[in-house]
């Protein structure tokens, strides 16, 4: 288990165990009707009771939305899809294309998309004297980047040599020929980053991330940056809180983050903040979001992601920050696997938004309310 497992356990405990439940009579766990403490009765009327439950609990008995049975159904139903692809044959049809050929034209289209490796001297070389913390962020995004791009330029060209007979196909190209048959993202290529995109969405993303920097190279410093597009977010903020810090001639580590939501298009946003930056791009997971009151809300059936407006992160120092109280401190995390891998954990940082009136943060913990950087479609 890890913090947020304890935190869920914790507020599951306070719930079931207190003085509550052991004076009120029939005291209520959970929101629907037929979850309560029976009376004090004979081992057969207890019998009775639990005959009374439903075969199958619904959400709401653990303090979740109808969404989630929703959400772990389409789970089950991805997997399930997923390993039927993978038992599909691999022999052409009487008619139609074979799985080299159609590999061979992934592979083409994917070639023809993968835009060059960044040129960091040329693009940067007014700042390379004297970098800011944001610049050197960005030159290690741009490194980071051209290596990805060189892998794949490579992977492709190899493969389609192999698939034509010129090369060997090796084990290594043989999962990139498996991953592209089945539109899947190749391991090698997800050294950067992780993701759970399909490759026809991994690979728009990939541009847009790609554009991102180009256009912050050429332009300047964005007014709004899309955090989702960093190989390594926390490194970003990191610079935020280093730049905050010099500029204020105050330590580091006596600021701590402040979030600001701001109710505007990102087109309408005229300039950059005199503090932090402006974030945009997240998804809110396990619950809706109020624009009037800029809180969290309840979401509508079948809403199983929202978009969040641009927020404000907004470096502060401790003694000046005001009372958390009535504030949900949701994990963000960089996408939906929230466990993450032993190399690579998913959780970045924790962003405290308005529960809401009436509503407090405990529950949002048991509806695993939680902000993603990227979905996994």
């Amino acid at each position: 288990t890890d913090d947020w497992d304890r935190r869920l356990m914790n507020v599951y405990m306070n719930t079931y165990f207190n003085d509550d439940a052991l004076e009120t009579p029939n005291f209520k766990l959970s929101s629907l009707p037929n979850y309560f403490i029976p009376d004090d009765g004979t081992l057969q009327s207890y019998r009775e009771y639990c005959a009374t439950l439903p075969p199958t609990d619904r959400p709401e008995a653990f303090g979740q939305h109808p969404n989630a049975d929703i959400a772990s159904q389409i789970s089950e139903g991805t997997e399930m899809l997923q390993t039927i692809v993978s038992l599909q044959p691999r022999t052409a049809e009487s008619e139609g294309a074979g799985p080299e050929d159609t590999v061979l034209l992934v592979a083409d289209d994917l070639s023809s998309l993968i835009p060059s490796e960044f040129n960091i001297r040329e693009l940067l070389f007014d700042q390379m004297d004297d970098p800011t913390p944001l610049t050197t962020v960005l030159v290690q995004e741009m490194q980071r980047y051209n290596v990805v791009l060189t892998q794949i330029r490579k992977s492709l060209e190899n493969l389609k040599k192999a698939i034509k007979g010129l090369v060997v196909m090796s084990a290594e190209l043989e999962v990139v020929f498996t991953a592209l048959l089945e539109g899947r993202v190749p391991k090698s290529w997800l050294s950067a980053y992780p993701s759970l995109k399909p490759l026809a969405s991994w690979s728009r993303d990939l541009l847009q991330r790609i554009s991102q920097l180009q256009v912050w190279a050429e332009q300047g410093t964005p007014k709004v940056f899309w955090l989702t597009g960093f190989t390594y977010p926390t490194g970003f903020l990191t610079a935020i809180m280093q730049t905050s810090a010099r500029k204020n001639n105050v330590s580091i580590d006596t600021l701590a983050w402040d979030f600001v939501v701001i109710n505007l298009e990102e087109k309408d946003i005229m300039q950059p903040p005199k503090e932090g930056a402006y974030v945009k791009g997240l998804f809110l997971e396990g619950a809706g979001w109020n624009y009037e009151q800029s809180c969290l809300a309840e979401p509508e059936p079948m809403e199983l992601i929202y978009s969040m407006p641009v927020i404000q992160f907004k470096p502060v120092e401790t003694r000046s920050r005001g009372s958390k109280r009535g504030f949900y401190q949701c994990p963000l995390y960089m996408y939906p696997l929230r466990t993450g891998s032993r190399e690579r954990p998913s959780y970045m940082i924790t962003v405290d938004l308005k529960s809401g009136p009436n509503t407090e943060p405990e529950h949002w913990v048991k509806r695993g309310t939680a902000l993603l950087l990227a979905l996994d479609h």
